[in-house]
């Protein structure tokens, strides 16, 4: 059976500064439902399959409870520049040494799993950027796009391949469909 992480719920104080804060880094807001006792709002990381809850009368947890919470980009330093560029407090990068411990900039060869930043929410609640390059082999079960524009975007990425794979052997591939779903799961993950 399936488990899929849906949302992580956040411990705030002042539900409208929260919201103002993650809508600024360009989080998409699902909902905003007050219920008169209680207050549920849903925002969405760019490209991200997981949302964040926070509101009133969801948690007993004190605020900024939540901890080490990853959100994993593909270029640490572009994320963190981006971070930056809205105003937020971001540490500098950080990575893995050879021995486990933490050591200051990207890893020396971008090795994928081990480059960090950091930040918080304005109640402390802590994020860690990581920058995944690659998956470890069967971590990734299935191909998603983050976005319509993404799909769009590998639709014709693989239709230009396809058309060379055509040209290569001269004849139409009857079976054209099963090769774009090949090379869009090879080159998406």
């Amino acid at each position: 059976m399936d488990m899929k992480l849906e949302v992580v719920v956040l411990p705030v104080t002042d539900v409208d500064r929260t919201k103002h804060f993650y809508k600024t880094l360009g989080w998409r807001e699902d909902a905003d439902i007050d219920f008169g006792t209680s207050r549920i709002v849903q925002l969405t990381p760019p490209g991200s399959p997981t949302s964040v809850h926070f509101g009133t009368g969801l948690t007993d947890a004190a605020p900024g409870a939540v901890r080490n919470t990853y959100l994993v980009v593909d270029d640490i330093e572009a994320a963190r520049k981006e971070l930056a560029g809205h105003g937020v407090d971001v540490s500098e990068v950080f990575h893995r040494d050879a021995t486990g411990a933490f050591a200051p900039g990207v890893h020396p060869d971008h090795g994928t799993y081990s480059s960090f930043a950091s930040f918080s929410d304005p109640d402390g609640n802590t994020w860690q950027l990581q920058e995944i390059t690659s998956r470890f082999p069967g971590r990734v079960d299935g191909v998603s796009y983050g976005s319509t524009r993404q799909l769009e975007d590998a639709l014709r990425e693989a239709a230009a391949a396809h058309g060379e794979h055509e040209k290569e052997t001269g004849e139409y591939d009857e079976q054209w469909s099963s090769w774009y779903a090949r090379y869009m799961a090879e080159h998406q993950a």
